[in-house]
């Protein structure tokens, strides 16, 4: 399980939401992809969360290669002010 959190630069909510939304569809039809979902702070405006299940590292690694995310890695910069990715193992 991957979780990533993304806080916007003051201003850019908005922008940063609709940049985030654009992502959902098009990850959600990869390969390999078994739950992408988008959350907000309900505390915290601006704060974003994306809970991510891959079938494997690989998907993800090719996920990150994918159009649409090569778009989100160009434009990110004006509108995210930081960004915390995590990867987790479940215990059973």
């Amino acid at each position: 399980m991957l979780l990533v959190k993304l806080r916007a630069r003051e201003g850019q909510e908005a922008a940063l939401e609709k940049e985030l939304r654009a992502l959902v569809e098009p990850t959600r039809a990869e390969r390999g992809c078994y739950l992408y979902e988008l959350h907000h702070s309900a505390e915290q405006p601006g704060l974003f969360l994306f809970h991510e299940i891959w079938a494997s590292r690989e998907n993800h690694a090719r996920h990150l290669q994918t159009a649409h995310m090569q778009r989100w890695v160009g434009r990110q910069e004006a509108v995210l002010a930081s960004r915390e990715a995590s990867f987790w193992t479940r215990m059973d």
